[in-house]
């Protein structure tokens, strides 16, 4: 019989849980050809280092994606990439999927987006939800291309204070079209389509 080490389990098992969200429907592709536009109440641009700060109620859009945060700071390398930093008490992730009304919706205290990978990081409380789905754990990654996610509790947590355990509620399936049961004590009418209307 195999036994598991608890020890073992809870240092290297339990601080990373991997989710796989079924995708059904993906992110909207076109979103990763629309440009990326940012509103905020001051920015702060270095050319030299390709950074750029911007602070007051700030969203970040592309397509369908949208990002909020009370400060971004996005960082833009040598082959044009570009990585937002959104900070805030809670800053908001929110992308409509494809094929689909339903939106993905992530928050935490530090959003980070690669639009190289097209990869979200959320930190500190971090959520995402989908419609009545949600998980919750100390760091969330989303893969935007593939709607992948991995959850994971805060493995350094100060002293001896346990990891933040990881928490998702998952909705079960809706049944397909059943009609009603009948009243006890009554039959189904069904027309007769031989009958002849009575005068």
């Amino acid at each position: 019989m195999y036994r598991t080490n608890n020890k073992l389990l809870a240092t290297f098992l339990l601080p990373t849980l991997l989710l796989l969200w079924a995708p059904g429907c993906l992110a909207e592709r076109a979103d990763r050809n629309k440009p990326i536009n940012l509103e905020a109440d001051q920015v702060l641009m270095d050319d030299a280092q390709q950074i750029s700060t911007f602070t007051g109620n700030v969203r970040l859009s592309q397509g369908t994606l949208l990002l909020r945060g009370n400060k971004i700071i996005v960082v833009q390398d040598k082959d044009g990439f570009k990585h937002a930093t959104a900070y805030g008490d809670t800053a908001e992730f929110r992308q409509k999927r494809e094929d689909s009304d339903e939106y993905v919706e992530g928050y935490g205290e530090r959003i980070e987006y690669d639009t190289h990978s097209e990869t979200l990081n959320l930190y500190v409380q971090a959520r995402l939800k989908r419609n009545l789905d949600e998980v919750r754990g100390e760091h969330i990654t989303y893969s935007v291309k593939t709607e992948i996610f991995q959850v994971g509790s805060d493995a350094a947590s100060p002293g001896n204070v346990p990891p933040q355990r990881v928490h998702a509620v998952m909705q079960p399936k809706p049944k397909e079209n059943v009609p009603p049961p009948s009243a006890p004590g009554t039959l189904p009418v069904t027309p007769n389509a031989t009958s002849a209307p009575t005068k």
